[in-house]
């Protein structure tokens, strides 16, 4: 919830003209991937992707609108190309950035801030993140290699070791 407060206020603050739902639901919805409810084979942002997007259909929501959603939960953790896609899914991961490392924190009002960390306190956020990362990186280790999890991975999962992509090249199955 806070990242949704944090985007929506990011809008107004940024004069961002977009859809405040699709804003709303994929924020509120972005990290529904980490959670054990939603298995899958792929890394958790597409997993949860996909997880928000069928319990929006039979919901009214438009093609268009779902897209949104699903590009908005797939690459909030991918700033480098969410930030330079439509207006809803760069505000979202605006808000996803600021809740998860203080990126604008700087833009709010002292007081502004203050308020809404009162009313959605982050409740060991640091260290339940780093946690859920963790356990998907020891479950999962094949969903790390190409996002920030191999970094949790490197630091905190004992025996992790990242798939490189030097040797994916390197022992393609061409002679060169």
């Amino acid at each position: 919830m806070r990242s949704w407060l944090f985007a929506a206020r990011l809008g107004q603050l940024k004069g961002i003209e977009c859809d405040f739902e699709v804003v709303a639901v994929g924020t509120i919805l972005h990290d529904i991937g980490l959670t054990d409810g939603v298995p899958g084979p792929n890394r958790f942002e597409v997993n949860g992707a996909a997880a928000a997007l069928s319990f929006l259909k039979g919901r009214g929501i438009s093609v268009r609108r779902g897209q949104l959603i699903w590009d908005l939960v797939a690459l909030n953790s991918t700033p480098s190309i969410a930030l330079h896609k439509e207006a809803e899914v760069a505000l979202g991961t605006m808000g996803i950035g600021l809740d998860w490392g203080g990126f604008g924190f700087e833009l709010f009002p002292p007081a502004e801030m203050a308020a809404i960390l009162d009313a959605l306190p982050r409740l060991e956020m640091k260290k339940k993140f780093a946690d859920a990362c963790c356990h998907l990186v020891a479950a999962k280790p094949e969903t790390a290699s190409d996002n920030f999890l191999g970094d949790f991975g490197e630091r905190f999962v004992p025996g992790y070791r990242p798939i490189s992509t030097v040797d994916i090249l390197m022992n393609a199955p061409f002679g060169e």
